[in-house]
C-alpha cells in the first residue's frame, strides 16, 4: 500500500506505537526464575518501504539543491508522504537520519578472511577503494560529503558510527598480525594502520581525482608489509 497525503503507516503494519493499547510501555516485573527483560529497542520495527521513501525524499531534496541545514524533519516527512512521527519513531533527529542514509549508500563493511594479516588488510583496503569509487559515482554521496564537514554535529555522528567501527577493524587486524609474528611488534599499532590506510585516504579524500585501479589494495599492503616484517 502506498503512502499518500501525509498518512503514516497503519499501526498493525509495524506493531503498536508508544501509546497503542492500555498496557503499552509497561512490562510485568520478572519473577524469581524469569529471564531478564530484553534490552529496549529504538522505536518501532523497521519498514524497508517506509525507510526507502524517506531516503528517496532526502535524496530528491538534495538533488534540487536544498542544503542539509535547511532539511527539516517536517519538510522531509511532507516530501516522503509520511507523518513526522513516522520519522521520529526511527531516528532521534535528522542527524541520525542522514548518517543512516549515508550508511545505506556505502558498500557494506568487509568480512575479513582471518587467514593472515595480509589477507585481512587487503580486504580492508579493498573496501576503502570501493567506497572511494562509490563516492565518485554517486552524486548524492558527493553532495552530502561536501556539505557534511560544515555541519559539525552530523560529521561527528558519522565519524562515531561509521568511520570508527571500520578503523577498529584495521587496528584489530594489525594487532593480530603482530601476535602471529607477521608484523613487527615494536611499532605503534595506530601508526602501522595509518601507513596502510593513508594511500587510500589520500586518493579518495585529499586527491579525489587520483586513480583507484584494481589491485591497488594488494600493492599497498605488500609494499608496507615488506618494510614491517619482524627483524631476524
Amino acid at each position: 500500500m502506498s503512502l499518500q497525503n501525509g498518512e503514516t503507516p497503519a499501526p498493525d503494519a509495524e506493531g503498536p506505537g508508544p501509546g497503542g493499547g492500555p498496557n503499552a510501555g509497561t512490562t510485568p516485573p520478572p519473577g524469581p526464575c524469569s529471564p531478564p527483560p530484553p534490552a529496549p529497542r529504538r522505536g518501532r520495527p523497521r519498514s524497508e518501504a517506509v525507510e526507502r521513501a524517506i531516503f528517496e525524499a532526502v535524496g530528491g531534496l538534495l538533488d534540487e539543491g536544498v542544503p542539509l541545514t535547511e532539511l527539516s524533519v517536517e519538510r522531509i516527512a511532507r516530501t516522503a508522504g509520511v507523518g513526522k512521527a513516522t520519522i521520529y519513531r526511527r531516528w532521534s533527529g535528522k542527524e541520525d537520519l542522514f548518517v543512516d542514509l549515508l550508511r545505506s549508500l556505502e558498500p557494506p563493511d568487509p568480512v575479513l578472511p582471518g587467514t593472515s594479516a595480509r589477507d585481512d588488510l587487503v580486504a580492508l583496503l579493498e573496501s576503502l577503494r570501493q567506497r572511494g569509487l562509490a563516492k565518485r559515482s554517486s552524486a548524492l554521496l558527493h553532495t552530502v560529503f561536501s556539505q557534511m564537514q560544515l555541519y559539525p554535529k552530523l560529521w561527528d555522528a558519522y565519524q562515531l558510527t561509521v568511520i570508527e567501527p571500520r578503523r577498529r577493524l584495521g587496528l584489530d587486524a594489525v594487532r593480530r598480525g603482530m601476535e602471529r609474528g607477521e608484523i613487527r611488534d615494536d611499532l605503534d599499532v595506530e601508526f602501522v594502520n595509518d601507513l596502510l590506510t593513508g594511500p587510500l585516504l589520500l586518493r579518495t579524500v585529499v586527491r579525489p581525482g587520483s586513480t583507484l585501479e584494481p589491485g591497488l589494495a594488494e600493492r599497498v599492503v605488500d609494499t608496507v608489509l615488506d618494510g614491517l616484517r619482524p627483524r631476524t
